[in-house]
């Protein structure tokens, strides 16, 4: 028993998979059932990806009824739609009639149709009605994200009243942390906590204490602008109304978390020059589609590098009558990249989290400016002692790399401040002005100013 508490995870889901392998599914469903939901979701996921679908749907079927619902849940949803095509229509329709309602929406939106109509047909007409119209959300929209299972009051009733319904209603709820009062007509008149409710005396108003300055999305808000809302307020739960300002359903914490880390991953791709948009996992990605996403940028980025190429190409004159000029050019095309990509990074970021508005362009700017001129001094004094005493190189050449350095530090500084708040400004996603574009352009740069430079310190004639 002492050995067993000290198991980690991962020795405990080797155990699992072990048992599994041999057939001894008795033995591994009694030490799976040790693990809470959420890790035994994350071992059925590792059974499907180590073994095969078949021992997983043994296993999930081996788990009790209401564990294998909070299991199913916690599934992603290609796994989801593994294990449904697995088992009995009968067990499906436990499954999505037990499920909370956003996650009934998330499974049903992955299934076919003919599955989706064959559980449809078994539900209550009133929630087959339901059902299809949360179906016809935009996809990414709040209304895609959120539940109609939520606590309602009326403004008329008392707090003893408002407890007692929140006791008959509260099981059924993704949250009673918050209640919303509805006027007639369904319209959100304010929200109350529940710990108002709770410390106020049993025959006040819910009128007196409710709050009417709240926070709210509409249902077809993006569900980028939702999570910007979450973070902001760091609220559990926020309500959904339509164009009439109906209250149609709340989107809580637990779901928006899972939004940041697709929109924080969509961002990360993008900064990289992936074009996915697609929230499937690196390993289960087909080679072809993997391709596809990174092909565009990179015929892009030969496209800059052809540009580049000519225009070394036109100081071709130059660098034959001074050799050691060739040597310098891939340390500044370097730097250009890399200061500029610093520099949109941070911009990038700042913008994504609200900590930068489009309003503080001259600011960032100003910024920026002042960062490259003490990043330009410093680089360059740093190579022109780098060309001067190890390298051996005259005083004209040192001179003109570190004068070039200058140059294209700053040049990559602004660029790679300005161009993330100029996309904010055309509607463009910040992410797309990354480390790719960055470093297209700061190479062009860097090689015309560096051969420009060259030519005139040193007096060649192109």
């Amino acid at each position: 028993m002492e050995n067993e508490t000290v198991k980690s995870f991962d020795e405990i889901m080797q155990e699992i998979l072990v048992m599994v392998e041999e057939k001894e599914y008795v033995k591994a469903r009694d030490l799976l059932l040790k693990n809470n939901e959420v890790d035994i979701a994350e071992i059925l996921e590792e059974i499907l990806e180590e073994l095969d679908v078949d021992a997983a749907i043994i296993m999930f079927r081996m788990l009790p009824k209401d564990v294998s619902v909070e299991v199913f849940s916690y599934l992603p949803s290609e796994d989801q739609v593994d294990i449904i095509s697995g088992i009995t229509e009968r067990e499906i329709s436990y499954i999505i009639e037990e499920l909370d309602f956003d996650d009934k929406i998330d499974v049903l939106e992955e299934l076919p149709a003919n599955v989706v109509d064959k559980i449809l047909e078994k539900t209550t007409k009133e929630e087959r009605r339901l059902i299809n119209t949360f179906l016809n959300y935009p996809e990414n929209s709040a209304g895609s994200l959120m539940t109609p299972d939520y606590i309602s009051l009326r403004d008329n009733m008392t707090v003893g009243e408002a407890l007692a319904h929140i006791k008959k209603e509260g099981m059924d709820s993704e949250t009673v942390y918050t209640c919303y009062v509805k006027e007639e007509g369904r319209k959100l008149e304010g929200i109350v906590s529940l710990r108002s409710l709770v410390i106020h005396d049993d025959n006040m108003k819910v009128s007196e204490l409710m709050s009417t300055d709240y926070v709210y999305v509409n249902v077809y808000d993006d569900q980028e602008e939702v999570s910007e809302a979450f973070k902001k307020y760091g609220f559990l739960a926020i309500p959904v109304v339509d164009s009439e300002h109906r209250l149609v359903g709340i989107i809580t914490v637990d779901d928006i978390l899972d939004v940041i880390e697709e929109e924080t991953t969509e961002d990360i791709e993008r900064m990289a020059g992936v074009m996915d948009g697609s929230d499937t996992e690196y390993l289960d990605m087909g080679v072809f589609r993997h391709a596809k996403n990174r092909l565009p940028w990179l015929i892009l980025l030969s496209v800059s590098l052809m540009i580049t190429g000519s225009i070394i190409e036109q100081f071709e004159a130059t660098l034959q009558q001074v050799v050691a000029l060739t040597f310098y050019l891939p340390l500044l095309m370097g730097t250009g990249g890399n200061t500029g990509t610093q520099a949109a990074t941070l911009i990038i970021r700042g913008l994504s989290l609200g900590d930068i508005e489009l309003k503080d362009t001259l600011k960032v700017f100003w910024k920026e400016f002042r960062v490259s001129i003490i990043l330009g001094i410093v680089l360059s004094a740093f190579n022109f002692a780098k060309i001067m005493l190890i390298d051996r190189e005259s005083v004209q050449i040192a001179i003109t790399v570190c004068a070039s350095m200058m140059a294209v530090v700053i040049f990559a500084k602004l660029i790679g401040g300005m161009l993330p708040m100029l996309a904010k400004r055309l509607g463009i996603d910040p992410a797309l002005m990354a480390t790719p574009m960055i470093s297209s352009l700061t190479d062009m740069v860097s090689s015309f100013v560096y051969l420009l430079m060259a030519t005139a310190v040193l007096g060649i004639s192109l």
